[in-house]
C-alpha cells in the first residue's frame, strides 16, 4: 500500500501516527462531549430515533457550524497520462531470492526463470515478483523484466521484435556517380635508402679510422720507439 501511494504521489498518514491520532481524537472528543447532551435535550432514548436525529438534525447543524472551505478550490486529482501504468503500480509486489536451480517460489510452486542474454543465471539474486489483478505474474531484476507467467504459473514467452533499421540516405549530387577505386598510397622511402639522383653512397657522420692508426703510441712496442727517434 505504501509503495503504491508513493508511486502515485499521495502522502500516507498511518492511523497509529501522532498526526492521524490527533485528528481522530479531537473529533471523537467533540462528538462524545456534544452528542449525549443533544440527545438528552431532544428527549431521545431509542436507538432508531437517535440514528435518525443524528442523520437529519445533528450532522447538518454540526457541519454548518464547524465546516471550513478548502484553502484551494481546485481539484487535487491529477489526470493520468497512460492508464496502463496503473497495472504496474496497483499490483502486489514481493521480494524473492533466486534459488540455486534458478527458480523462485510462489504459493507452493516453483517458477523457472528463462535464459537471459544479460547474464548466465540469477542464482542468489534479489528479484521483484509482481502479481497483477488478473492473476498474471512478472519477475523483475531491477528495472528489467526477465520473465512473465500466467495465473497458472505457465511461462509466457516474449515475442521477439526486429530492430528498426534506418534506410541509407541517397547519394549527394556532389558525390561520384560511379564508385572509383582510390589509388594506392605511395610508400615513403626508408631512411637508409639512397637518393635517386645520387649514384654513389654518401657517408653521413664521422668516418671510421683505420685499425692501424691509434691516438696514442704504445710505449712498449720497439717499432713505435724507432719512429719517434727518426
Amino acid at each position: 500500500m505504501g509503495r503504491a501511494l508513493d508511486r502515485l504521489g499521495i502522502e500516507h498518514i498511518p492511523a497509529y501516527s501522532p498526526e492521524a491520532r490527533g485528528r481522530s481524537e479531537r473529533m471523537f472528543g467533540t462528538l462524545q462531549d456534544r452528542l449525549p447532551k443533544e440527545l438528552k435535550l431532544a428527549g431521545i432514548n431509542d436507538i432508531d430515533a437517535a440514528n435518525r436525529f443524528i442523520r437529519e438534525v445533528y450532522l447538518p447543524a454540526h457541519n454548518a457550524r464547524f465546516a471550513r472551505p478548502a484553502q484551494i478550490a481546485e481539484s487535487a486529482f491529477v489526470a493520468l497520462a497512460d492508464p496502463a501504468i496503473l497495472a504496474e503500480i496497483l499490483c502486489i509486489e514481493e521480494e524473492r531470492v533466486v534459488a540455486r536451480d534458478n527458480t523462485i517460489a510462489h504459493e507452493g510452486r516453483r517458477l523457472q526463470l528463462p535464459q537471459s542474454p544479460v547474464r548466465a543465471h540469477y542464482v542468489k539474486a534479489r528479484v521483484k515478483l509482481r502479481e497483477y489483478p488478473d492473476g498474471a505474474l512478472a519477475v523483475f531484476h531491477g528495472p528489467r523484466r526477465i520473465a512473465r507467467y500466467s495465473a497458472q504459473g505457465i511461462e509466457i514467452a516474449e515475442v521477439p521484435t526486429t530492430r528498426s533499421v534506418t534506410p541509407c540516405s541517397p547519394p549527394s549530387r556532389r558525390g561520384l556517380a560511379t564508385a572509383e577505386l582510390a589509388a594506392p598510397a605511395q610508400r615513403r622511402p626508408a631512411l637508409t635508402a639512397s637518393a635517386r639522383a645520387v649514384s654513389e653512397q654518401v657517408q653521413v657522420g664521422t668516418k671510421k679510422r683505420p685499425s692501424d692508426r691509434t691516438k696514442k703510441l704504445t710505449r712498449n712496442r720497439p717499432e713505435n720507439i724507432a719512429q719517434v727517434h727518426a
